[in-house]
């Protein structure tokens, strides 16, 4: 509530009365605020500052609230992407909430957040024809989840012909384009919005595509300028970091690149984090780790992991990791200081001892959260049993054979006063962990019950293609994802959802808004999750 130092019946000047106005709707602004973005902001940060009817002492009483089934039809391991939530959205039936996801098969839907009901869809018409047959490291699918322009009331989304439409929030109607933004069948990954641009990255040379970051100016409904750098002369590097870019505090973008050589007088920068200019994505800065070369020889791609951005003290740090399950701690403004190879902090290696391509290490974006003090707490994924070295510096909760959330503070070096990643908690047993996001001092993960495995125990072909296991094969062993709750300070589970989700998920992801929690599955179903009132 907004209190007054002014006596109830006294007249405010009017410079007060419009600045009492302006601090009232900036605080509705913030009790409704809006899930725009995989991971709610530009940073990534996974965090719901501005949520209040969620925390530790009523997740107890979450329930299902409800759940629809959305007719759109899975690719490979593809089917809807994580929620984005919008307030106060002018639609016929009247001002309503709207979740949004996209369907892999060329699809976007809105659902009203209050009753679970289709609002409306719009099937995307494409042109062109996929070469091959759709698997999952190239699905020919809808790939990237979209993100909502509050101030032009759109959502952006890219079909799988590679063109970038916006839609009015309210009615699914064509506001902006299509214009094309990648090329057809490439795999773009989470969209972000900066300025009027939009941002995104792509990976696997899928459609013939080139690992690229890409930006296109969404601002005029004419004029759209369009940017692309490329950070390899051939295929590979690929950033496939689930929320594709990360946008700092001054404007910079950020991201990570897969296995691929690494040269920066050639413009290959392959296993390295990277800072580029916006919107022109001219490259600033980069950082590339002192193993880099173990890292790309064991595939051990520094994008599973993702990556954020946020501010702490006098520095903006971003941080990330990959399969390795080490974590990168970096300066923004100097990513790897002179020699382009020294960090702020590199952590014990959280798990994956064995150094394994599949099933092992970080998979899935970090999530950020300040307690009271202004600590920044960091939440990372992990599949996998944690490491030794991790399990002597962290409070645990029993073995995690399958995966856990590990909790890392940010603090000051008492003598060199710069930043430095220190072991919190391991959570309890997560069946493969996603991407954890967090409000009022809870952390909310899915266990995704997914089969992580990639190719064939027994190898048949020098094909790597023909190694790999079918969609029915990965689907094969899975189990229906748990939504679970965790304290953000000590780990322990708060909540789970037991059997109330029906299917696994792959790079799904989740969204909190206003006491809710909404999660996807592999069968299309969206669920939302709420308090319940007695």
């Amino acid at each position: 509530m907004v209190q007054s130092s002014v006596f109830p019946g006294a007249r405010r000047p009017q410079a007060s009365r419009l600045r009492f106005a302006a601090i009232l709707m900036l605080h509705c602004a913030v009790l409704q605020a809006d899930w725009l973005t995989f991971n709610h902001d530009p940073q990534r940060s996974g965090w719901a500052a501005e949520e209040h009817r969620l925390n530790a002492q009523n997740v107890k009483d979450l329930a299902l609230a409800w759940s629809i089934p959305l007719e759109n039809q899975s690719l490979a391991l593809n089917a809807l992407t994580a929620p984005l939530v919008a307030h106060d959205v002018v639609t016929p039936a009247g001002v309503k909430t709207l979740v949004y996801v996209a369907g892999s098969s060329n699809l976007l839907f809105a659902v009203d957040a209050a009753q679970g009901k289709l609002v409306w869809q719009r099937t995307f018409q494409s042109f062109v024809n996929a070469k091959g047959e759709p698997f999952f490291l190239c699905p020919n699918a809808i790939n990237a989840t979209p993100v909502i322009d509050r101030r032009q009331n759109l959502i952006f989304a890219i079909a799988q012909d590679g063109r970038l439409f916006g839609l009015d929030l309210g009615t699914g109607s064509i506001r902006f384009g299509p214009f094309q933004f990648v090329p057809p069948f490439a795999k773009p990954w989470s969209l972000n919005l900066s300025n009027g641009f939009i941002y995104t990255t792509t990976s696997q040379g899928c459609g013939g595509d080139r690992s690229g970051i890409y930006s296109m100016q969404v601002d005029s409904p004419l004029s759209h300028s369009i940017f692309e750098t490329l950070v390899r002369s051939g295929s590979g590097a690929g950033m496939w970091s689930r929320g594709g870019t990360a946008i700092g505090e001054h404007g910079r973008i950020f991201a990570s690149t897969g296995d691929g050589p690494f040269d920066p007088s050639r413009a290959e920068y392959g296993s390295t984090f990277l800072a580029a200019s916006t919107p022109a994505l001219t490259i600033t800065d980069y950082y590339s780790p002192l193993n880099f070369e173990e890292v790309n020889k064991r595939d051990l791609d520094l994008p599973s992991g993702g990556l954020l951005s946020f501010a702490y003290r006098d520095f903006e740090l971003i941080v990330g990791g990959g399969k390795e399950s080490a974590l990168y701690l970096l300066d923004a403004g100097a990513l790897g200081a002179k020699d382009h190879r020294t960090a702020l902090d590199v952590s014990i290696p959280l798990g994956n001892p064995q150094k394994l391509l599949e099933g092992k290490g970080l998979w899935g974006s970090p999530a950020l959260w300040r307690d009271e003090s202004g600590l920044p707490w960091i939440f990372v994924p992990l599949w996998g049993d944690v490491s030794p070295a991790l399990a002597q510096k962290a409070t645990a909760h029993g073995p995690t054979p399958h995966g856990s959330i590990v909790a890392l503070q940010v603090v000051l070096d008492p003598q060199t006063r710069a930043p430095h990643l220190r072991p919190a908690w391991i959570s309890p047993d997560i069946d493969l962990p996603d991407s954890p996001v967090v409000a009022n001092g809870v952390v909310f993960v899915a266990a995704t019950g997914e089969n992580p495995q990639q190719v064939k125990l027994h190898p048949t072909s020098k094909d790597w293609k023909e190694n790999l296991l079918t969609t029915g094969e990965r689907a094969s062993g899975t189990h229906p994802q748990v939504l679970f709750a965790l304290d953000a300070k000590t780990g322990n589970v708060l909540y789970t959802s037991a059997n109330a989700m029906k299917s696994w998920n792959h790079f799904g992801g989740l969204a909190i808004d206003d006491g809710k929690i909404y999660a996807v599955d592999h069968d299309s179903r969206l669920y939302c999750f709420g308090v319940r009132v007695p």
